[in-house]
């Protein structure tokens, strides 16, 4: 890592006024409830609107260019306009964009998938990793006959509502550490989703045997993000994992493993890096090369649900868009381009991050921590790394520092989400790497007081 004193000429330049997305942003409000089009959209304090992209870096209407830690929320893995995914759309575009019919290559990218993960036989596709999930959720009701599900406390699931149960909880309603609540995500939500919904804790063997043994009678499946992002990046306890595989079985309950951001950790995926044993497992983001998709895979046995072949299904799935020729062939572009050296290259950059990140951290005696894996990380504003959501629970100071840090890396180029979880991608190097982590150096030194101020507070 370069010594601090080294890197103040590099992050001088600060980007420009945002006079055009200014313009953008006016005529938006007049036609959007609030201007956008996603709920997730960072505004400083309005929205950055886009131009282009080009490998690891974003250039906005207003000329600036930014270091992308974003990636579309990590569906860019290899970062934006990746040659043979524009190649591959265009001539699949010139031939005709979507059929009623099936296409040969849909099959080609179906083979990726099952040849690469373990616990995939069989593939289904959609259109996004909310639908993934709820077709998921379906199956495994269509194959127990029963209808509650569980999920682990402060999980991110997609927009399916049994998915989204206790996904925003906090202290003022989460309720006793042995027994979460289920908490609607938004007003409205049905009080029977909220019965038919376990919400469980993250790493917690004991507690995961008491409340699933309890309720498995009624339960079809457990949703389980190897490594939950919103959760905080932790990896899942092998003694936790053996609990859960035991217990489902033992109980008849499915395990559906949520991948649709974390396939992204290796060339089998998550899953298998972890040696969780799902009968269902969700994919989306990356699998389609940037363009919307969604899958469900899983074991034969159980993704017969989908069948009709003797007829009417236990589930009929549809969907218009539904494997999609270009969807299909940019994630075929994409997928044949992570080979195991790209992923190796980047577990490599991840953990040279991490490492630069942990040690400045160290070195300055700042009150942060780091967790992640593979190309992922995530930058916490508390000493202890969070053993489950509730350990993510923080003040408004940290939440201030939080965007401070946020705030900070944007003005000196670099989209670094407001929730500091962040990603990599191929086209980044080692450059990009000592970029963040010089960025990380200079907040630390700059922003000391407000540190200071946010540790003894906390």
């Amino acid at each position: 890592m370069r010594a601090i004193v080294g890197i103040r000429k590099e992050v001088r330049h600060k980007t420009q006024a945002l006079s055009r997305s200014q313009e953008a942003f006016t005529r938006a409000l007049s036609v959007f409830p609030d201007g956008t089009s996603r709920v997730t959209i960072e505004r400083d304090p309005i929205p950055k609107y886009m131009e282009r992209g080009e490998g690891a870096y974003l250039f906005d209407i207003d000329g600036n260019r930014y270091l992308d830690l974003n990636s579309n929320f990590t569906t860019l893995i290899h970062g934006h306009a990746f040659k043979p995914v524009v190649e591959a759309v265009h001539r699949k575009l010139a031939s005709g964009s979507c059929f009623a019919n099936p296409t040969e290559v849909e099959i080609e990218l179906a083979s990726i998938l099952c040849e690469r993960i373990p616990t995939v036989d069989r593939v289904r596709f959609v259109n996004t990793g909310t639908e993934a999930v709820m077709f998921a959720v379906k199956a495994a009701r269509a194959f127990t006959g029963k209808a509650g599900i569980a999920k682990f406390e402060g999980a991110y699931h997609g927009a399916y509502d049994w998915a989204e149960v206790s996904q925003s909880a906090s202290p003022v309603n989460w309720g006793p550490a042995d027994n979460p609540v289920s908490v609607p995500f938004y007003k409205g939500m049905p009080e029977s989703v909220l019965q038919e919904t376990l919400v469980l804790r993250f790493n917690d063997a004991d507690l995961l045997e008491k409340n699933l043994t309890a309720h498995a009678h009624r339960i079809a499946a457990v949703v389980i993000d190897p490594m939950p992002s919103q959760a905080g990046l932790i990896a899942p306890k092998p003694d936790f994992l053996d609990a859960l595989h035991r217990l489902c079985r033992q109980h008849g309950v499915l395990i559906i493993a949520d991948e649709v951001l974390n396939l992204r950790q290796g060339f089998h995926g998550a899953s298998a890096r972890y040696r969780l044993k799902p009968d269902l497992l969700t994919m989306g983001k990356m699998i389609g090369g940037g363009l919307p998709i969604g899958a469900i895979g899983g074991r034969e046995e159980v993704m017969e649900a989908f069948s009709a072949k003797s007829g009417r299904p236990l589930l009929p799935q549809a969907g218009t868009f539904s494997a999609n020729p270009l969807s299909i062939v940019a994630g075929v572009a994409a997928m044949r381009a992570l080979d195991e050296a790209a992923f190796a290259r980047l577990d490599s950059l991840g953990d040279r991050l991490r490492g630069n990140l942990t040690e400045i951290i160290a070195q300055q005696d700042a009150p942060f921590a780091v967790t992640g894996a593979s190309s992922l990380f995530r930058i916490h504003p508390t000493r202890r790394i969070p053993r489950d959501f509730r350990d993510m629970a923080s003040n408004a100071l940290q939440n201030g520092v939080r965007r401070a840090l946020s705030q900070f890396f944007c003005r000196h180029g670099v989209i670094l989400p407001n929730w500091a979880a962040a990603c990599l991608s191929t086209p980044m190097g080692e450059t990009e790497v000592d970029t963040i982590s010089d960025l990380f150096c200079l907040f630390l030194k700059e922003h000391a007081a407000d540190i200071k101020d946010m540790e003894v507070a906390g």
